[in-house]
């Protein structure tokens, strides 16, 4: 499954809107998933009332440019962001807003009746770990309980590489389950556009993976069998480490380089399917929308003119972050989830997630011979009736999990 070593300068830069991260909860004391039941349901009626009319308030009126509003709705309810992108999307709002409304419809009669199930936060077994030299390439690793070295499934947070934590990760019940079936898991962050270019951004994803490599005795890892998922930034830069060449240097003398980048599964929610903003021009060239996916292109890839990003070195570096483009027949399995609505772009933010991405990634797979399971109901695209149906079960089945009795069709919170 390993490619042929290309010591190859990579960068990628996830597009979309800059939403500052929600504070993260103090964390509970590190221990298995705790499902904690409360009494009355996690809102009262009179909770509940107040807070839909709350979040209708702050939706009331928003059109698809009226970001400051989608940014305080995130805030207060971070639990609309359903594919954790760190992006409110106006779709994923009046989703939540649905979903509440019915919530509360029932809550009058049932909130002793029916208590709601929460996960707590599990704290890492090792928090922060640098696995390169600046302050954001950092990880935090939770090591499952097992007597023979474990897989490891990585998060990669979204955020438009411009925004977006590590720490999105402890909320999701992805986290808890993995632990519980023997998966040991990880989460990082990396270096933002705004002090690196994509290129660089993307090889601090693939440090990432080969630094876990390199601590395989310490936390008990299989090495040959590592995936990696997210949303947004974090499904392209998980594209972006399935199709690129293996980063690994034998020769190096950083014994971190010497360790492979390549995974067995990768898993993208509302993906891109380029960073080369060319390839973009000619995706959505006939599209009527006035938004662009990046306002400073040269200097996305740390160039300074329109000539130095169509010259030698432009192509060099647009070339290394087209994924589409590096797709070959060795790659590994990928899954892909995209919940925009087709037709004509509608916002900035339906630019960035068009399920055209999506599209584009699962045709040139199916062209190679790369195995590739879709949901993209924007575009008519969904699992084949022996494949798994979510990305949960997908990413089990790559990590050779053995299925769990009584989960079978479960979803994930990660779908």
């Amino acid at each position: 499954m390993l490619k042929k070593n290309n010591s190859s300068v990579g960068g990628v830069r996830v597009f979309k809107a800059n939403v500052p991260a929600p504070a993260r909860p103090r964390g509970l004391p590190r221990a298995r998933a705790v499902r904690a039941h409360s009494t009355a349901g996690l809102f009262g009626w009179a909770t509940f009332a107040c807070a839909l009319l709350s979040l209708e308030a702050t939706l009331a009126g928003a059109s698809a440019t009226d970001d400051a509003r989608l940014k305080q709705a995130l805030a207060r309810y971070p639990e609309a962001d359903t594919n954790k992108d760190g992006v409110l999307s106006e779709e994923e709002a009046r989703v939540f807003l649905k979903n509440l409304r019915g919530s509360k419809a029932g809550a009058g009669q049932n909130a002793k009746k029916n208590a709601t199930v929460t996960f707590a936060q599990l704290e890492p077994t090792w928090a922060n770990v640098s696995y390169g030299p600046h302050e954001r390439t950092v990880l935090d690793f939770w090591k499952a309980q097992s007597d023979r070295p474990s897989p490891v499934l990585v998060f990669i947070h979204g955020g438009g590489f411009v925004s977006g934590d590590k720490s999105k990760a402890r909320s999701d019940r992805l986290l808890s389950e993995c632990l519980e079936r023997g998966v040991s898991y990880a989460a990082i962050n990396y270096r933002y556009v705004t002090s690196a270019p994509i290129q660089d951004v993307l090889q601090d994803c693939g440090r990432a993976i080969q630094f876990i490599r390199s601590k395989a005795e310490e936390w008990n890892v299989d090495k040959t069998r590592l995936a990696a998922y997210g949303g947004s930034a974090g499904a392209g830069a998980s594209l972006w480490l399935a199709f690129h060449d293996d980063l690994a240097d034998r020769q190096s003398p950083d014994p971190v380089r010497r360790e492979s980048s390549r995974l067995v599964a990768a898993g993208a929610s509302a993906c891109q399917f380029s960073y080369d903003v060319f390839e973009w021009d000619k995706m959505f060239a006939n599209s009527k929308n006035a938004y662009r996916e990046i306002e400073d292109r040269p200097g996305f890839y740390g160039l300074k003119t329109e000539e130095e990003l169509r010259g030698p070195l432009g192509q060099k570096f647009r070339a290394e972050c087209d994924m589409r483009g590096l797709i070959s027949r060795d790659d590994p399995p990928v899954f892909l989830n995209s919940a925009m609505p087709g037709g004509d772009i509608t916002s900035r933010g339906h630019l960035l997630h068009h399920p055209l991405h999506a599209k584009a990634i699962y045709e040139r797979c199916r062209e190679m011979g790369v195995v590739v399971v879709a949901q993209i109901p924007g575009v008519n695209i969904a699992p084949g009736k022996d494949d798994p149906p979510s990305l949960r079960e997908f990413i089990f089945k790559h990590l050779k999990v053995a299925p769990e009795r009584g989960r079978a069709g479960e979803g994930s919170a990660t779908k």
